[in-house]
């Protein structure tokens, strides 16, 4: 007897195939049958009509952190809401795990470093998690049987250097009985299931305390045998930030991640490919890694975001304005010497200077505050401005723009919510989009959902863009879309019988309405532990999503089950070679 049938739905399959109506079958949590409508004799303890819907593998999302989220979120929302069945962790050098039994201070460390790099609450932090592991191995065994979702897990550098190092982590160079002692921690993680190793050199990534996080201290022999051991596991991956990852890289940056690939044997992905049509030459620089990689006998994937995600911005909280060059030292002075150092004339030229400089890289964009949308305010000076462009406010005071930003921000005392509009919304870059999706080597990805949780919302970027594909700017076919967040992403991670509605598949599955499918707008909520918020937002049209054949989400709604598994390299993955 099939456990559940699912009748007429529209059948796109993951492939590329052209969908085809079709009645799927459901048993013990794999798709039993795939059959021409209304063939299935075999009777069915449950079923449902699906004719007009159209029925998907789940999504894979292949750049999340929700290694702490899912402790007190078993859901993964709003991820899971929006289709995504299969996330993988542990990405940008940063876990959980492992942490040194002797050492309970490393875990108040890992706390505040993931408050400031991941802009993860620090109450959620200490409150939602109980941080009662040591070893790699028994962080996965935390989360075995708790989970709505599948989740995968990188092994984060910055966490085998603290365990191995201290504090000497941060700053110092290993022994080689240190590094030695940090492969043998890496080989105990891959063991247990962790799918590689992670790690982050990127300019923007500090601690707690403001110093470079642990891996950016790292030299290229130490990433390298990193990755050499990771080459010796089943189903393994190696997942890695560069500074120049946020524009374009150096030559020493394509010949590091080229060699890296090559010891390991395994593909290597990093995040994220900014499209801009404005910057004609980054995509060809950026994908220069990928062609001497494959020359190296490795392969580097590009992962670039197919929406524009909502991100918003305050003068009076960390965030992406900080990591501007030069902003960092203005912004995080007390608000009061803050405020002031905004309204001197001076300082607001030097730090748009320095905006506007080749080294503030992609950054660049967030300097044209003309652009930026006055969100929620605070004061009865800045009533009736929420919704308004800076530019037009700007227009009626007579000040320039950032002049007019600074000072309806010092009225709130810096709480003012900024939407900055994007500047790559125009038609050519979306061309733009569209051609370099085709590459081989580039794909869709990138989301950090589970991270930053106050300022965006990567998330909904499925339905977002599954919704445009069918009703918005048609860049690609609903055939093509579809296995562009499915069988693409399971590909490259190796997952066995994952990405695909096909028999003998496992039965995660996405149904939806094509004439609604969409994510509402991102707001804020505040549902983390401590009663702290984050940006959230609804799926729209989505009618269930089922994990491992059991339905966890119907009409937007979680229906409280937790079928997800721990999805552990070699069991559940196979090794994708580069060679």
């Amino acid at each position: 007897m099939l456990d559940h049938l699912i009748r007429g739905a529209t059948v796109v399959d993951g492939t590329g195939a052209p969908a085809r109506t079709a009645d799927v079958g459901l048993r013990d949590g794999r798709i039993a049958v795939v059959a021409e409508p209304g063939t299935i004799q075999e009777e069915a303890r449950t079923s449902e009509d699906a004719t007009g819907l159209v029925l998907t593998p789940g999504f894979v999302d292949p750049h999340t952190h929700y290694d702490a989220q899912l402790f007190w979120d078993p859901f993964a929302t709003p991820s899971m809401n929006h289709g995504v069945t299969t996330v993988a962790g542990g990405n940008c050098g940063f876990t959980l795990a492992p942490l040194h039994p002797d050492r309970p201070e490393d875990a108040d460390y890992t706390r505040r470093m993931m408050s400031k790099v991941e802009g993860m609450a620090l109450k959620a932090l200490e409150e939602g998690v109980d941080w009662s592991w040591s070893s790699f191995g028994e962080y996965l065994d935390a989360l075995e049987g708790r989970i709505a979702v599948n989740a995968g897990f990188m092994v984060g550098h910055c966490a085998l250097r603290r365990y191995v190092m201290g504090a000497d982590a941060v700053g110092g160079q290993p022994t080689e009985e240190q590094l030695a002692r940090m492969v043998d921690l890496l080989h105990d993680a891959m063991d247990a299931g962790a799918w590689g190793l992670s790690t982050t050199q990127s300019s923007t990534h500090s601690d707690g305390d403001g110093a470079p996080v642990a891996s950016r201290h790292a030299g290229p022999a130490e990433l390298v045998a990193l990755s050499k051991a990771v080459g010796e596991h089943e189903g393994t991956q190696l997942e890695a930030i560069l500074a120049g990852c946020l524009d374009r890289f150096s030559d020493d940056e394509i010949d590091l991640f080229a060699e890296m690939t090559a010891a390991a044997g395994r593909p290597l992905n990093w995040n994220v490919l900014t499209i801009d049509a404005a910057v004609p030459e980054r995509v060809p620089r950026q994908l220069v890694a990928s062609e001497r990689a494959r020359r190296s006998g490795g392969r580097i994937v590009a992962l670039t975001m197919p929406i524009l995600t909502p991100m918003n911005m305050s003068l009076g909280t960390f965030c992406a304005l900080n990591l501007i060059p030069g902003w960092g030292e203005i912004l995080g002075l007390p608000i009061p010497e803050r405020i002031a150092a905004l309204r001197d004339p001076a300082v607001r030229a030097e730090m748009l200077r320095r905006a506007e400089s080749k080294e503030a890289g992609v950054f660049r964009r967030l300097a044209d505050f003309g652009r930026y949308v006055i969100g929620d305010t605070y004061s009865r000076e800045n009533a009736g401005l929420t919704g308004r462009v800076v530019k037009d406010i700007a227009v009626e005071r007579g000040q320039d723009a950032f002049q007019c930003l600074v000072e309806i921000c010092a009225n709130d005392e810096l709480r003012t919510v900024l939407w900055p509009m994007p500047t790559d919304n125009d038609p050519a870059s979306w061309a733009l989009r569209r051609e370099t999706w085709e590459h081989e080597d580039v794909m869709l990805g990138g989301s950090d959902a589970g991270a930053h949780l106050d300022r965006m919302c990567g998330a909904p970027y499925t339905t977002r863009f599954l919704g445009d594909c069918l009703r918005g700017r048609k860049l690609v076919p609903l055939e093509q879309a579809v296995r562009m967040l499915t069988d693409d992403p399971a590909r490259l991670f190796g997952l066995r019988e994952r990405g695909r509605v096909a028999e003998g598949f496992h039965a995660d599955l996405v149904l939806f309405d094509p004439e609604r499918i969409e994510a509402g707008p991102a707001t804020l909520v505040h549902d983390l532990p401590g009663d702290s918020p984050r940006l959230d937002s609804r799926a729209v049209g989505i009618v269930s999503v089922r994990v491992n054949g059991v339905e966890t989400v119907r009409d937007d709604e979680v229906t409280g089950a937790i079928p997800g598994r721990v999805l552990r390299s070699g069991r559940d993955t196979r090794t994708v070679s580069t060679r």
